[in-house]
Formats: C-alpha cells, structure tokens, sequence
C-alpha cells in the first residue's frame, strides 16, 4: 500500500508529507483546495504524464516522492520487475520519485536510481489504480478482462494444467521448426558436415603437440647458431688451443692450493672450494659435449614442422582458436550429423508428439472455456446487482466471448480454433449504461462519475480477484444523492479490508466510513496560496461532517454523529441493538 508521498512546489502545494493508513481514506475539502492535485502528483511518480506548468511558480522543479509497503502478491510481481533491473532491494522496500524540471525534462526514479519512464509506469500499475485518470483504469484494457475473470473463477489448477501443457507444446513447435529448416538443406548440411569431420580426424589431433612442435622448430631452424655457441663455450672450458682452457688453469689453481695445505692448514677449505670448482667445470664441458653431438641440423623435418603447424593454424582459423575447440566443434559435428541423416524419423516423431499435445490442450480448453462462461454469469449478475445498489438501475453489464478460426488451431466442437497460453477464449467486459444504448467497451462509457461507480461496482465483485493493492477513486460522487452515498460508502469500507482504498469526497454519507479522514484547505502566506492537510480526529471529523452537510450547527453536528453511529454500527464497532 502507500504508505507516505511527499509533494514539493507541485502545483498550489509548496511542500506536503502525507503519512497514509491502510483501508479507506477519505479526503475532503473545499473546492479548489488541491484535493484532485494531491491525486495528480500521486499519478505522476506512478509514471503518469506531467506538464511543466504543474511547477509551482518561481520554482526551477517539483519533486513527488512515494515510499510503499508491499504484501506478499505485490513483492513478487514487483521484484519479477526490479530484479532483472538490479533495482530490487532484499528487505522489500519501495521508493518512487518524480522530478519534473522548468526546461521540460522529467526524472523519474526507483529506489533512488534513475530508470525510464516506461518502467516506472510499469510499475506504477502494479501499486495502484486512479480511477479518473484514464492512466491507470486497468480495467479499460482489455487484455486484464480475461485474466481477471479467470481468478474470479478459481479454476487455478484448471488453467496450469493447461498451461504446462502448452509450454510442452510450444517447446516441440520451436524443435520442429528447427527440423523443417534441417530438412531444407539436408543433403548440402550432410556433405558439409562429413567432409568437416573427415577433415578434422586427418589431422589427428594430440594435447599439446602444438608447443612441442613450435620447441622443435625454434631449435632446428637455430642449429646453426646453438652449433657455434656450444663450439666457443666448450673451447673456452676445455678445447683451448690458443690459450689454456678453463679445466686447465682451475687444475694448477687447485694443485697449488691443495700443495699450500700441506703446509697451511688453513688453507684446506679453499683448496676443497677449488676441487669442487674444478669439477662442476668438467661436468658442464662434458655436457656440452653430448649437447653438440646432439645438435640437429635437418631442413627436411623442419619443413615438416612448418607444414604440420601451418595444419594446426589452419584448423584452429577454421573451428575454433585453440586444438579443444576444433575437438568440441567435431564432437557437435557429429552429433548434427546423426541428426540431419534422421532428420525424416524426427519430424515424424515430433509431429506424433505435437498432435498427441494438441488433444489434450483442446480437452482442458474446453473446460476452461466452460468454467469461464458459467463464471461470467455470475460475475454479469454480480456486476449489475452493484450497479443498482450505485443508482444505475437500468445498466447492463456482460462478459461477451469471442473464438477466432484456425486451421491450424484446436479442435472444439467440430470446428478448429486458434489458441494462445491461455486458452481458446477472447473475453472483453461491455457495459450497457442507458437503455436503448447498446452494450459498449468499457472504454466507450462516459467519463467521470459514471466510470467512477462502474470501476467500484466491478472493484466490489472482483475484490479477490485483483491483485493491485491501492484503489483510487476520484469523482466518484458526482451526480449521486446521499442515500446511494451511503452505499457507495459501505460498498468503499469493504473493499477497504482488502485493499487500501483512497476517495476524494464532497459527501458527508461516504466520507464518514473512512478509516482515515484527511481534511483538505487552502491558506495564504505572504500573497501565495498554500494547501495544507489535516488528519482527523474524531471531534475534528464531527466538525467537518457537520460543515459538508450544511453550516456548522447543533443540528448538524448532531446529523454528522447520527452518520458517524451509523457507520460504528455497519462496521461493527458497536452493536447495533444498543
């Protein structure tokens, strides 16, 4: 439900915070107060239009900010919304706010993150309905009628069966096309695909044979170079022929040493240094050795390498920028392969599975079907009983059915229909509101009170069934007299147990069943009007019946508490008998 809503320089309000209650709040006030603006920048941060001459004047931009608290069925379809947009928060709290500035530009956000208007509309008609502003009436789009009269029926399990069913179905139309396409190209794809296959095996493809190869070329295609690097290195340690190798001059350094010990003791340990050096340097011209012997020099099996490289270059270009993804790519090869060489078995296989799907969605759409049009009576009757209790005795109300033909579709009562997710059934709620008239759209009756009384009639019958936990009905008065305020008012106070319900009212007979009462004035300070906003108490609320029914007198005050009694004894806050 809303829960708070603040305006700044929004019209005629300079700056308002208003704390809202659950059940039926009622505001009243003189005309002109800004009860209906109250209304329009609540439809604004619902991602409703605004004009930059709602700015209050000599402000740069107005600000609307809603904070909501959300039930259980609102969370989950808000968070379906949010979360995908990152804008979910985890503890379930939910902020709007809508920035309109003087140049034009209008800002709109979600939890403090800026959003497009579209999402926040989406949203918007997710918290609340406005009823006055053509905006957010979700019962004039006809794609809601359906599925509004679908949860009126309670036939849930009904209508997951068959959309489970039908989901199956859809995945298996999707899989056929796919063969159809196959089966197009079959024989192109199949030569394709084998010559790929072959290609790939010829290779013979091994883990790593890439590096070793490249190790293997780098050293043949240097031979040259090792050869006469390990020459002059060996030279240097043991070959010398101009100078005294390395292994020579360590061996007098060491039998020098070794000689010194003899006669110094102290000079053992570097004579030992001087062996140990002596024959790391032997070993190292003894590896050296077997590495020059080693040294390849073999244009042939470099060419081989190039070649074998240039294979793998080639592959890799082709399937895939590594030797495991030209192994992945073969094994998906193959697998389409066995495919397309069946490609006749599996559509024949796919078609019996489709068909077999078909009978059991035309079986349960047929039942839907029933349960809807048995359900559409009584919601007809529903309607048109409210409709009556409102003062619009000669209205009619109709759930009107319509199937279009398919060839393709299902078959029902001999005749084949298409079909959707939900059904084979196209419903659209018509209204008949003067006789002689003919039943209409719902969107072609006329505006204001009219309309008003209509949303609460079907509001009132289908209470359950709608999941939008915010009502807002402005004008709903207009044009009726306070006996039937008095209905209006009992039919608002209930549907106020199930949803937060809002209601701009001149009549004392409706607003005294309000659970809030929110009194609505205009004041003047320093030449500007402001409006200000008083939350009754229960003298407060005698004193303002008392001014709706005529001047404040003994005798009006005493109609407003007769009201008021009236409504503890519908509500039951007092007995009746007493």
């Amino acid at each position: 439900m809303l829960a708070e809503l603040r305006i700044q320089n929004f019209a005629i309000i300079q700056d308002l915070t208003l704390a809202f209650s659950d059940g039926l709040v009622v505001l009243t006030g003189e005309t002109g107060a800004g009860k209906s603006i109250i209304l329009d920048a609540l439809n604004a941060v619902l991602g409703g239009r605004v004009d930059v001459n709602d700015i209050r004047r000599d402000s740069d931009k107005a600000v609307i900010e809603a904070a909501f608290d959300l039930d259980a069925p609102t969370a989950a379809a808000v968070k379906t919304l949010l979360e995908p947009e990152g804008l979910w928060e985890e503890n379930g709290s939910l902020s709007l706010s809508r920035e309109i500035r003087a140049g034009g530009r209008s800002v709109a956000r979600v939890n403090g993150r800026s959003v497009s208007l579209s999402l926040q509309a989406e949203l918007g008609a997710l918290l609340a309905d406005i009823h006055g502003q053509s905006e957010h009436l979700s019962l004039l789009k006809v794609r809601h009628h359906l599925d509004l009269l679908d949860r009126f029926a309670h036939h849930e399990d009904v209508l997951n069966a068959y959309t489970q069913i039908y989901r199956q179905w859809l995945a298996l139309r999707s899989e056929l096309q796919e063969l159809l396409n196959l089966q197009q190209y079959a024989k192109d794809r199949t030569d394709m695909l084998k010559y790929q296959i072959q290609e790939i095996e010829a290779a013979r493809l091994k883990a790593d044979e890439e590096a070793d190869l490249r190790q293997e070329s780098t050293l043949l295609a240097n031979a040259e170079t090792l050869h006469s690097l390990s020459r002059q290195a060996l030279s240097a340690l043991d070959e010398g022929s101009e100078a005294l190798p390395v292994t020579d001059l360590l061996g007098e350094a060491q039998h020098a040493l070794s000689e010194l010990a003899r006669i110094d003791p102290q000079m053992t340990g570097m004579s030992e240094r001087a062996a140990q050096a002596l024959n790391t340097v032997s070993e190292i011209a003894y590896e050296l050795r077997g590495y020059l012997e080693n040294i390849e020099f073999n244009p042939a099996r470099l060419d081989q390498i190039e070649e074998r490289l240039n294979t793998l270059n080639f592959l890799k270009r082709k399937y895939g920028g590594s030797v495991e993804s030209i192994k992945t790519y073969l094994q998906k090869a193959k697998d389409e392969l066995s495919k397309v060489e069946n490609v006749e078995e599996q559509i024949s296989e796919v078609e019996q599975k489709i068909s077999r799907l078909k009978q059991e969605l035309a079986v349960l759409a047929g039942k839907l079907s029933l349960e809807r049009r048995s359900a559409a009576q009584k919601l007809e009757k529903s309607v048109e009983d409210q409709l009556q209790n409102l003062q619009m005795n000669n209205a009619r109300f109709q759930v009107n059915f319509t199937v279009l033909p398919n060839s393709e579709g299902l078959e029902l009562d001999s005749q084949r229909v298409a079909f959707d997710a939900t059904g084979t059934d196209k419903v659209e709620f018509l209204i008949e509101t003067n006789p002689g008239e003919g039943l209409k759209p719902l969107v072609k009756i006329a505006s204001g009170g009219e309309t008003s009384r209509l949303m609460l009639a079907l509001k009132h019958v289908l209470a359950e069934a709608d999941q939008i936990p915010t009502l807002v009905f402005d004008e709903i008065d207009q044009g009726i007299g306070g006996r039937v305020g008095v209905v209006v008012g009992q039919m608002l106070w209930q549907l106020g147990r199930t949803h937060q319900v809002m209601c701009v009212t001149h009549l004392p007979q409706l607003a005294a069943y309000g659970d809030q009462h929110l009194r609505v004035s205009k004041q003047e300070a320093q030449g500007r009007t402001l409006t200000h906003v008083s939350v009754l108490d229960a003298g407060a609320r005698e004193q303002e019946l008392a001014g709706m029914i005529g001047s404040v007198s003994v005798g009006t005050l005493q109609s407003a508490r007769d009201l008021l009694h009236a409504v503890d004894e519908f509500t039951g806050k007092i007995d009746s008998v007493s």
